[in-house]
């Protein structure tokens, strides 16, 4: 994947974020596109290596649109201006927590956990961590997610939620609304030879914390 030339691609939109640029410039972003086709392909095999229910994917089912939708956005703006990959159990529109892969210039960043789930499953997954504190307390306290996302993120209640007391030992993360692994990236990381290998390194130290979260959100 041609990062740079992507980059440069999305930054030029940005500035220029209206349908007579983008018909002018169709056929580099139809050639960057397949590229990033061949890389979320690539993606899907290495990540399939450690979690199963990525393997069978296709990656024309696990990227966005670069159309917008404005019909109730006062931004009117046509075309995202990033590429996006999400690979997860059932794809992109599924509910089930996978891995996040989010390129825009000077925005850069992977993703994992679940991001604002349904209330059903948001309430299943405080019970599965109610449960199973131990078990969730060990994944976000191992060394190597540490290593790469200091610690879990997303928005949080100031309250306890219904049902749970404030002396609840895990009650920091009960009142989370979302679970997220969140690594940031620069523009020049996407630029360094390493750098797929890279994101199938953090993917990975995400595994354990989507496999706990799915197996709530299956069970809500």
């Amino acid at each position: 994947m041609d990062f740079k030339s992507l980059l440069t691609f999305l930054s030029n939109l940005q500035e220029n974020n209206h349908k007579e640029w983008f018909d002018a410039n169709k056929k580099p972003y139809e050639a960057l596109r397949k590229q990033w086709i061949e890389f979320v392909s690539g993606m899907i095999i290495e990540v399939g290596k450690f979690d199963k229910d990525i393997a069978n994917l296709e990656a024309k089912n696990c990227i966005f649109r670069i159309n917008r939708d404005v019909r109730f956005s006062a931004d009117k703006s046509p075309y995202k201006n990033n590429f996006g990959m999400s690979l997860s159990k059932g794809g992109k529109k599924a509910e089930f927590c996978g891995y996040y892969f989010h390129v825009q210039p000077n925005g850069c960043f992977l993703a994992g956990g679940a991001y604002a789930p349904m209330p059903d499953k948001l309430a299943a997954i405080r019970q599965e961590i109610d449960y199973n504190g131990e078990e969730f307390k060990a994944i976000i306290d191992d060394k190597t997610f540490k290593k790469h996302f200091k610690k879990l993120t997303g928005d949080a209640l100031q309250r306890p939620p219904k049902g749970y007391e404030a002396d609840n030992p895990m009650i920091d993360f009960i009142k989370h609304k979302s679970f997220l692994a969140e690594y940031k990236l620069t523009n020049e990381d996407l630029l360094k030879k390493d750098f797929a290998k890279k994101v199938v390194e953090v993917f990975s130290a995400m595994q354990p914390l989507n496999e706990f979260l799915n197996r709530a959100i299956s069970q809500g």
